[in-house]
């Protein structure tokens, strides 16, 4: 039997450690789809419910395993569906590799069914390398720049492949004009930082009294370099979301998120800093910055073309973050003056005092914090956690204290609704012997959750630790949208656009064989986590939450919430119950408060 383009892709795959392929069907890919089944599954064809879908777990499994992954799609509809889940990759600096069919070679430019303009489609999603394989020598040199341009660029990248050409029997590249051998592996250098950089750095640091650090995922793996880095300085760490895993929130000058999302000492420390320390972050919101002109301040990223942004730096590193701060330590001196150092500890113990009074704030029926409080409480030490957009991820930010090797991450700039619980089928692929749990809002848990859910239910016998717990917010209501459209203007919440269909989820969960709990009482939380977590199959817990339980920003005060009210009595169906949760809820920050 000869060897077709598709069987050859495969082995390719197989060389270079891909595991599995996230994808769905359809016939623009019936080629590589019959190699599968010649190739004994190997790699596993991982089927969700929906190329986005696929897309989505990719990301999740490039961003909990640090290595690239791989989605699948048919051509025209197929791979217009990958798109999201490919920008998602982009936009958080994700490996991920897209493989879509084509209609055959001799359809092309004759309008035929499915037949839509992919190399222009991808252009700007793959726009670090997208490229069509015509001929069979081509495929082992794109496949293999196609990852390793991922990989070094931390983006995803596209392979087009037409459906006759998946078909045709595989001959390698020779050694004549104009063919491109190619070749498996890549071992990564240590980037390290200009001598002379790191000195005027130090300098830098050493001078500022009140110094603040931001940390981003790509300070992943120097935890122990960042910590002995604020030790000498006496300085705080805030973290972007996508690097909120990077240090322990058990650590007392951790101040946590940043942002909108973020917490009042992160906010109040770069407010008050002379001194900043960014560590492989691009954190977009200026406003959260210490104002221009207020703070002298280093970057450290080893991407040069994410480094020097969103603040006016004196001094941008290009370096490994972790090679680049064990370099900086020997020149740092030790900072006697504590006080700013003790002000932040104070701040954090203070801030973490006020999360656990705001979860304990009554409401109707259940708090949304106390979801994450509950789980934050007794979360495993190995938990993998991923947020979905909106107020889910306000209570993630806040709520849910990082610690050993918990891992954590979201959409983090491109937000999109729907990647949680497909991240949590990624990570669970990556790291079948750990838990992961998946925050998920009713809206996106009606947009794609539930389907996906049957995803779950088919593979999770495969896992050694089956543990995957997906927590609804169960509300009706699109939140986030709804908090956002009261706080931008005053504009009454709009029920057409903003409520929700009724729908059971653990009813769901249940007839397709999964653990389900349906929680309408506060106290019933810890035993439903304790028993979700025990578990030996994946659960659903669907709980019932109050929607006027404010996402309060960190800079927010009392006459702003007040002003808020105002706005609300215009009309706003929910403002009575909005206006009582708001200030039961910011009145905790001036409440005393004891451990």
């Amino acid at each position: 039997m000869s060897t077709t383009v598709a069987d050859q892709l495969l082995a390719r795959l197989r060389a270079w450690g891909i595991e599995q392929v996230f994808g769905y069907p359809g016939d623009g890919i019936n080629g590589i789809v019959g190699a599968f089944s010649r190739a004994g599954d190997q790699p596993r064809f991982i089927q969700a419910r929906h190329e986005e879908m696929s897309a989505f777990e990719a990301v999740g499994y490039a961003k909990f395993s640090g290595r690239p992954a791989v989605c699948m799609a048919t051509s025209g509809p197929g791979a217009i569906h990958l798109l999201n889940g490919l920008y998602d990759a982009k936009l958080d600096h994700v490996p991920v590799v897209a493989i879509v069919g084509q209609t055959n070679r001799s359809a092309l430019g004759g309008s035929y069914q499915q037949e839509v303009d992919l190399l222009s489609l991808f252009k700007d999603v793959a726009s670090d390398y997208v490229q069509m394989v015509t001929v069979p020598e081509q495929l082992p040199n794109v496949l293999d720049r196609a990852l390793r341009i991922a990989m070094t660029r931390r983006a995803p990248t596209a392979i087009i492949i037409p459906n006759d050409v998946q078909e045709l029997e595989y001959t390698a590249p020779t050694h004549d004009f104009k063919m491109v051998p190619s070749s498996l592996g890549i071992t990564w250098p240590t980037v390290d930082p200009d001598d002379d950089a790191l000195r005027a750095a130090a300098d830098l640091l050493n001078e500022g009294a009140k110094v603040a650090i931001l940390v981003g995922q790509g300070a992943r793996g120097a935890a122990e370099e960042i910590t002995q880095v604020a030790d000498l300085l006496g300085a705080g760490v805030a973290k972007a979301l996508l690097g909120k895993d990077v240090l322990s929130d058990e650590l007392a000058f951790v101040t946590g998120s940043i942002g909108l999302l973020g917490t009042r000492p992160s906010y109040e420390m770069m407010r008050d800093c002379d001194t900043l320390l960014t560590v492989g972050s691009s954190f977009p919101y200026t406003q959260f910055l210490p104002e221009s002109g207020q703070a002298r301040a280093v970057q450290i990223d080893i991407d040069g073309a994410m480094i020097g942004m969103r603040y006016p730096y004196e001094l941008n590193l290009v370096g490994d973050a972790a090679r680049t701060l064990q370099a900086l330590i020997p020149l740092l001196r030790r900072k006697e003056e504590r006080g700013w150092r003790e002000t932040i500890e104070k701040n954090v113990t203070r801030w973490w005092e006020v999360m656990d009074a705001e979860a304990e704030v009554e409401a109707d029926p259940i708090n949304p914090m106390r979801i994450f409080h509950a789980f934050s409480q007794v979360a495993p030490a190995d938990a993998m956690i991923a947020a979905d957009s909106g107020s889910a991820a306000d209570w993630y930010a806040r709520q849910i204290r990082m610690r050993a090797d918990m891992r954590g991450t979201l959409s983090g700039t491109l937000a999109s609704m729907g990647p949680a619980v497909p991240y949590a089928i990624g990570a669970k692929f990556a790291h079948p012997h750990r838990p992961a749990i998946a925050f998920e809002g009713d809206g996106a848990m009606q947009m794609n959750g539930l389907a996906e859910l049957l995803t779950i239910a088919r593979y999770w016998r495969e896992w050694s630790d089956p543990r995957l717990v997906v927590a609804v917010l169960h509300n009706n209501d699109l939140n986030q949208v709804t908090w956002e459209l009261r706080a931008m203007g005053g504009t009454p919440d709009f029920i057409q656009s903003q409520a929700l269909p009724e729908v059971s989820y653990a009813d769901f969960a249940a007839s397709i064989g999964l653990g389900a709990i349906t929680v309408t009482d506060p106290a019933d939380l810890p035993a439903a986590w304790a028993e979700a977590l025990a578990a030996e199959r994946p659960y659903v817990l669907d709980v019932h939450c109050d929607p006027d339980v404010p996402p309060i920003p960190p800079h927010a005060d009392l006459a702003q919430m007040k002003s808020m009210a105002a706005a609300l009595i215009k009309g706003d169906p929910s403002r009575w119950g909005v206006i009582k949760e708001g200030i039961k809820t910011k009145a905790q920050e001036f409440l005393p408060h004891h451990d």
